[in-house]
């Protein structure tokens, strides 16, 4: 099925009592918390596995002039221990998936040099420690800001990394108000709980990997480059993951040098990133420098707006952050620019990060457009209500369904909006308090996916495809699915995810995996339901599937019976289509945050959150909550603690922890909430639903930011907000003071 025109009725609508939307628990809960879901490092499936340990590089620059391995090779246990002098042959870099060892030279501080494998996980390790390296050292370009004239434009990605429409010069040169203000991000790391694992085994000249990855047939295809395989001979299995984040959208070296070692050995190899290479091995969000300028009437409606964002890649990289995306569509102005342009350091890979571009492309730009609301003294909800636009203003489509202004208005009536004060104004005793807001939007994609099912003559309805699960309830959502379809309940739908021998799948990532791979199965459900009903002699008009029977008229017969001693298989496939380009489609929706900071200290407290949202037809509301206030939470992690900090002199993180590298906990979120407004997108998916999983962090970390300049009346343009920030703030408010007195 191609989505080329809107979805009219479907047996999923009518149904406010049906199986899909209900809060229902992880069906495979029970299985994680007694431990019974094996993770990538914890598969049996592959029997005495050897282990790896990856030796990484202590410069971030410069070239390898000898390497000794003597010492490991001859430590207990050392079965093989793996260098760019002995690496076997690959093929080539697919996808951000480079050959591993692959010569000499060092690129960045981190870089797999050396792999040494071992009968046990301490001795692989113990042996890595003995590998001895000489460099010829070079000095690292380490820092976006001084690499800012060797900046260049990249190769267009998804979109292009530029745009242009109307005279934004001449517009923002005659606009009665204007705002020309530069603010900047950090380098984010993506923290998820499970480290990247790998075990993997050959048979042949064919390979499998049990792996910790989100999206099995991108990295099936790019395992195959590598290796230099056929696509077909590279199997992956990700039954569950525990977290990525975007940080396992590709294989990493763990993955290529695990296949790489157990050719050789001709033996299981098993290998986990420690917490601290997770940092510099794994792939990580890139640093911004962000200009926007806004030409506003004294009305505060725009004509003109320009955002412009330069982000770090790695050496024989083009990848980048796409920041300045979401405002080509966010609001009116008939003259604007976006830019993109990066700088190629030695620093590790830089990839996608939960709502990549959304996510720090909103941290500055809804915090400008709170700058451009103050400077016209208009409420910042106003503001954006009056520059919103009837269509999408650079693509010249309609939006397929936009509800932009009821979020703001709906959140600032549960939030108690109309109780903000001008900044500086409110005191509970030592702490200053604010209120800040911001708009979120979101990208929403439909990508290619299919699913296999099997109604067999027990009744039980097995759902297959190469799709994963990170955490997000994506098990549950397609039983519910395939129940509603149906008429079964859950215990009777068996979800099998994870492994490339399945139906391709869109995999997890880009708030587009419940959309692509649910419609996948709405399909093969549908059609499974056609063929039941002929098998029945029935008539389809008023058909209704319950309770394990479907029923036409007078007639009634259990899908137990139908099925037959053989079962009865069906497939389904999604691609987008035509929708895409006649239609704008987002997810939308409003933060609303109130801190307290103490006048003294500088320290930021979250004192309460909110967001509202629009993401379709909800597929679970349980599971949809806990993504929106997951997202929110990582929203003020980046607004307040988040920062890999670089040591520009090595090229390293050096708060490359998680006793270092800061994440909010639960004392730092006493009151969050999430809360959904009606919504069916009949030109998305056969779903009529949208991605949520990213939708909560977009915005989120400015309404925290904007609510800081609310309590204390000082603007903070560099990310994280900490507390020598405020107060610096405080001593330039005080100088200001003192001048004026």
């Amino acid at each position: 099925m191609e989505m080329n025109q809107p979805i009219g009725h479907t047996p999923l609508d009518g149904k406010p009592e049906g199986l899909l939307g209900r809060p229902i628990d992880r069906i495979e809960g029970r299985l994680k918390v007694t431990g019974q879901a094996p993770y990538a490092y914890e598969t049996r499936e592959l029997k005495n596995p050897a282990y790896g340990f990856i030796v990484t590089a202590g410069i971030a620059a410069g070239t390898i002039r000898s390497i000794d391995t003597q010492a490991a090779r001859t430590a207990p246990g050392v079965i093989h221990v793996m260098t760019h002098e002995n690496v076997p042959a690959q093929g080539e870099k697919k996808e951000q998936v480079w050959p591993q060892l692959a010569g000499r030279e060092v690129r960045f501080y981190g870089q797999p040099v050396a792999f040494v494998v071992a009968e046990t996980f301490e001795q692989a390790r113990a042996a890595a420690g003995l590998v001895t390296l000489t460099y010829d050292v070079a000095k690292p370009k380490a820092s976006l800001r001084a690499a800012m004239p060797e900046t260049y434009k990249p190769k267009p990605a998804q979109t292009d990394p530029d745009s242009a429409l109307g005279d934004f010069e001449g517009a923002f040169s005659a606009a009665a108000v204007k705002l020309d203000v530069e603010y900047t991000t950090p380098a984010q790391i993506h923290a998820q709980m499970e480290p990247h694992a790998t075990i993997a085994s050959w048979e042949g000249d064919r390979v499998v990997l049990f792996t910790a990855n989100q999206m099995l047939n991108r990295g099936q295809k790019s395992l195959a480059s590598v290796l230099g395989l056929p696509p077909e001979n590279v199997r992956l299995v990700s039954r569950y993951v525990g977290g990525g984040f975007g940080s396992k959208l590709q294989a990493l070296p763990e993955a290529t040098l695990a296949a790489l070692a157990s050719k050789v050995i001709r033996r299981p190899v098993k290998v986990a990133l420690t917490r601290q290479q997770e940092f510099h091995v794994g792939t990580h969000r890139t640093d911004t420098i962000q200009r926007i300028r806004l030409g506003a009437d004294k009305d505060g409606r725009l004509g003109a707006i320009a955002h412009e964002s330069w982000s770090a890649a790695a050496e024989g990289d083009q990848f980048f952050e796409t920041s300045a995306n979401v405002t080509r569509s966010l609001y009116a102005a008939p003259n604007r620019i976006t830019r993109h342009r990066i700088a190629n350091l030695n620093t590790p890979i830089a990839s996608a990060m939960r709502a990549p571009g959304e996510a720090v492309g909103q941290l500055a730009f809804e915090c400008a457009m709170d700058e451009l609301a103050e400077h016209l003294s208009l409420d910042p909800i106003e503001l954006r209500v009056r520059n919103e636009p009837a269509e999408d203003p650079e693509k010249k489509v309609p939006f397929s369904v936009r509800q932009l202004v009821p979020c703001m208005r709906e959140g600032a009536r549960l939030f108690g909006w109309d109780r903000r004060q001008a900044p500086a104004s409110t005191r509970e005793g030592q702490w200053m308090l604010g209120m800040g807001m911001s708009a979120a939007a979101r990208l929403n994609p439909l990508m290619p996916s299919s699913a296999a099912i099997r109604l067999g003559p027990d009744g039980i309805l097995t759902v297959r495809m190469a799709m994963t699960d990170i955490g997000t309830g994506t098990y549950t959502i397609l039983a519910q699915i395939a129940g509603e379809m149906l008429g079964l309940p859950i215990e009777r739908i068996r979800v099998e995810l994870g492994d490339t021998a399945f139906p391709a799948a869109s995999g997890s990532g880009g708030s587009f995996g419940a959309g692509s791979a649910g419609s996948a199965l709405y399909v093969a459900c549908d059609e499974l339901r056609q063929t039941l009903l002929k098998a029945a002699d029935l008539n389809p008009e008023g058909a209704v599937f319950a309770d394990g029977r479907v029923a036409s008229g007078n007639r009634s017969e259990a899908l137990a019976d139908l099925a037959g001693a053989n079962g009865i298989e069906a497939k389904g496939e999604i691609k987008p289509g035509e929708m895409k380009q006649k239609y704008s489609q987002y997810s939308f929706g409003a933060h609303f945050a109130e801190v307290g900071v103490d006048a003294d200290t500088g320290e930021i407290r979250l004192r309460r959150m909110l967001g509202v949202f629009t993401g379709g037809r909800i597929l679970n509301a349980k599971t949809a909550h806990s993504q929106a206030i997951g997202g929110m939470t990582f929203g003020v992690g980046a607004a307040l603690m988040e920062e890999a900090a670089i040591d520009p002199r090595y090229g390293s993180f050096v708060n490359h922890d998680l006793a270092e590298y800061h994440v909010p906990v639960h004392a730092d979120i006493p009151a969050i909430d999430a809360v959904f407004l009606p919504e069916l997108d009949d030109k998305a998916n056969p779903l009529k639903s949208k991605g949520l999983g990213e939708l909560g962090i977009c915005g989120a970390g400015a309404a925290v930011a904007n609510a800081v300049y609310n309590a204390t009346g000082i603007r903070i343009r560099e990310y994280p907000l900490t507390l020598d920030k405020v107060l610096k703030g405080f001593e330039e408010q005080e100088a200001r003071a003192q001048r004026r007195s």
